[in-house]
């Protein structure tokens, strides 16, 4: 059977192509213009620094200018329009914010909204973006860092002194205000031959830094002088020739995740940042109620509130301080609710001592990720320490800490694990301090989420710290630590 033949096709002309492809471009440009929608609009303040977050479904391109006097940061994002999200951020700026003082936000131009925010200080700011991870899509962030940034030690010291005077005012009779003093100068950085906790507590109280310590008054410990960074750590040789030294003993206390980073979230819609700060801050009172050989101890928090803290600053800031102990605050979650018990982590040189472990490690590397890490703004210097600064006496003092502070947690609780594991945590990576991550519990299971929340449990946990950490330092006396003459 002969087919018809088939009727001939026509073939669009030039002109047709051209309007087709001019249309398709034109839709197109207005798709860009319409640009991405705002998703959520955060603010974290910080003595520190303080982030606004402005989270949207596409990329957004901005433009900053910074204004010094008086300072604020304006800021031009592009192909969006004012919508009610971005309107939020003016109401969520608190009086009591460190570091802005307001937002101003407004339609500059046809598809460009300016950002205005206003800051109590000089500061040096950081604009950058952050693509999707975890539940976040994409971010546009903003961090406000003040110009002359807050020094650990010297908030080391004033937070000692505030709450010595307040413990003393309370119980003596009121006398007559001294004259006032001129200001002090800022301490320079830290040396082995330098004294920068002692001299700080000297030059407050404006008297030389006693030669003897003092006697603590009850209940408050008086601050002795101290000095700085102690000797290097021979895996705990130190048990036989240390004694009691004229110094506060430091013990870093690191409150897991924070601010954009939550951590694990439990069934029940519990945060893990949460509940590791709340932990902190009981451990922290415990610690410094307490002394070592009649020295008074002193716990130094990596962040005391609701906001972000990359891994390596963690690390850092410990070191400025000098600490003597690092304990990492954590509450562990896996895949399936049954997981369950409590966990002490060290570091290890040569991989590590479980799946499980490496699998932990890695997750918790990532914080940075999630919580928004500036890259091209961390010093090279950190990045560095934390590829490989780690020594074997610290990771064998870290294995002694661990084991006591496993055994006291075992009194009180289940143990996911009978002994310390190891792994390459990155905020375990300072050289000289003797470091330990401890998942307190899981979080994702139910039953042990409903005690992380319970403050009668979240107690126990920092007894039993407490108790840890001062059995390690009955057993490994701190070294007493140089002082310049």
């Amino acid at each position: 059977m002969k087919l018809p033949p088939r009727p001939a096709t026509r073939q669009p002309s030039r002109r047709t192509l051209l309007q087709t492809g001019s249309l398709v471009l034109l839709l197109g440009m207005q798709e860009i213009a319409r640009g991405a929608t705002i998703l959520a609009v955060r603010v974290w303040p910080a003595p520190e620094y303080t982030r606004v977050t402005i989270e949207s479904d596409g990329k957004l391109v901005a433009k900053q200018f910074f204004v010094t006097t008086p300072p604020r940061l304006a800021v031009d994002i592009e192909g969006i329009d004012l919508s009610p999200e971005l309107r939020e951020l003016v109401a969520k700026v608190k009086p009591d914010d460190p570091n802005i003082a307001g937002i101003r936000v407004g339609q500059n131009a046809p598809n460009v909204v300016r950002l205005v925010v206003d800051l109590k200080q000089a500061a040096l700011p950081q604009v950058f973006t952050l693509p999707p991870v975890a539940a976040y899509q994409h971010r546009l962030v903003f961090d406000l860092y003040p110009a002359a940034p807050v020094d650990p030690l010297e908030a080391l010291i004033a937070e000692r002194l505030r709450e010595t005077s307040g413990g003393r005012s309370s119980a003596a009779p009121a006398v007559a205000a001294a004259p006032a003093r001129p200001p002090v100068p800022a301490p320079a950085p830290p040396s082995a031959e330098s004294d920068p906790l002692g001299d700080l507590i000297a030059q407050h109280a404006n008297r030389p830094p006693p030669q003897a310590p003092l006697a603590p008054p009850d209940p408050v410990p008086a601050p002795p002088a101290v000095a700085v960074a102690p000797p290097a750590r021979g895996g705990g040789n130190n048990k036989a020739t240390a004694t009691q030294t004229d110094r506060i003993i430091i013990v870093a206390l690191d409150p897991g995740h924070g601010g954009e980073d939550p951590g694990a979230i439990g069934p029940g819609g519990t945060r893990e940042k949460d509940v590791v700060l709340r932990v902190a801050h009981l451990l922290r009172d415990r610690i410094n109620a307490t002394t070592v050989g009649g020295n008074p101890m002193r716990a130094f928090l990596t962040r005391d509130g609701d906001f972000f803290v990359p891994l390596g600053t963690r690390v850092e800031k410990a070191r400025r301080v000098q600490a003597d102990l690092f304990v990492s605050i954590h509450a562990d979650a896996f895949t399936t609710p049954a997981a369950r018990g409590a966990s002490v982590f060290a570091l290890s040189q040569s991989g590590a001592s479980s799946t499980a472990a490496r699998w932990l490690a890695n997750k918790e590397n990532q914080a940075d990720l999630v919580g928004g890490l500036n890259v091209q703004s961390q010093d090279r210097h950190v990045q560095r320490m934390l590829l490989d600064m780690s020594t074997t006496a610290q990771i064998n003092d870290s294995l002694k800490l661990g084991s006591v502070l496993l055994g006291e947690i075992g009194n009180m609780a289940k143990l996911h694990k009978p002994r310390v594991e190891q792994a390459g945590f990155a905020v375990l990576k300072a050289p000289d301090i003797p470091s330990v991550l401890v998942e307190t519990a899981f979080i994702s299971n139910p039953e042990e989420e409903a005690k992380l929340r319970s403050p009668a449990y979240q107690v126990q946990l920092a007894d039993a710290l407490m108790r840890g950490i001062t059995r390690y330092f009955a057993r490994n006396p701190p070294l007493a630590r140089s002082r310049s003459v």
